[in-house]
């Protein structure tokens, strides 16, 4: 069995979880931390050891800030699914300097992981995947270049059956808007009967109509329509 690295390494990769102990007892802020000491995470030469070993809270503030050295203080809780552990180096009542982060997330310990670190890891993933877009689209210039290549030769021998295609296309197109206009005439109603025509207008007969047609009218005598032309508007009546 391999050794557990010392607390206080880079032990972001492993991860710890007793689950017939969370089965007795239920996690809170009272038993975290006992829960929190059986992992490898727990540097037994702390200053909380200390005060379990004298039947002291370990977490008790009041005590804690009268030691120096290393201690675990308990920074953020959301029972019972979360508890954030913070490893310090105390050096005076009010003067402490963090070490490193742990948290409890539904009964497993983890080690989080340092802000450069992170920082380094999404920069690495970052450039792993413009490097690969670039060398995606490389190849594929690649290959556009040798279709182009080819296709000119065949361009050239394609450009005089162009003119030829293209009249067998325009007289296609015309006979199919010629079909589709019949369609649509052969759908539309019957034009509707002209409109009546006014009281007291007696519409010409046929011979009549014919002579009127027949000759043309002079330049100075003026069409009257009996609807439009009604006379000067002074003697409308109003």
């Amino acid at each position: 069995v391999a050794v557990p690295p010392q607390p206080g390494t880079d032990m972001t990769g492993i991860c710890f979880r007793d689950q017939l102990w969370l089965n007795t007892y239920p996690l809170d802020r009272n038993t975290v931390f006992d829960y929190f000491a059986l992992s490898p995470f727990y540097d037994y030469a702390c200053n909380n050891e200390q005060l379990r070993l004298r039947s002291i809270h370990p977490l008790d503030a009041s005590q804690l800030s009268k030691m120096s050295g290393t201690e675990y203080a308990l920074s953020e809780v959301l029972e019972p699914h979360l508890f954030v552990f913070r490893k310090q180096k105390r050096d005076g009542p009010e003067k402490t300097t963090p070490m490193l982060t742990y948290y409890v997330l539904d009964g497993s310990i983890y080690q989080a992981p340092q802000l450069c670190n992170v920082f380094a890891s999404r920069v690495g993933r970052a450039l792993y995947h413009v490097s690969k877009a670039f060398n995606t689209a490389a190849s594929k210039l690649e290959k556009i270049g040798s279709v182009d290549a080819e296709n000119d030769t065949a361009a050239a021998a394609a450009a005089t059956d162009q003119k030829t295609a293209k009249e067998v296309v325009d007289i296609k197109e015309l006979k199919r808007m010629d079909h589709i206009l019949a369609s649509l005439q052969r759908k539309l109603p019957p034009a509707p009967p002209p409109p009546p025509f006014p009281e007291g207008y007696t519409p010409p007969n046929g011979a009549e109509a014919e002579k009127s047609l027949d000759t043309p009218q002079s330049e100075n005598e003026a069409a009257i329509d009996p609807i439009v032309d009604q006379g000067p508007s002074t003697k409308r009546i109003k």
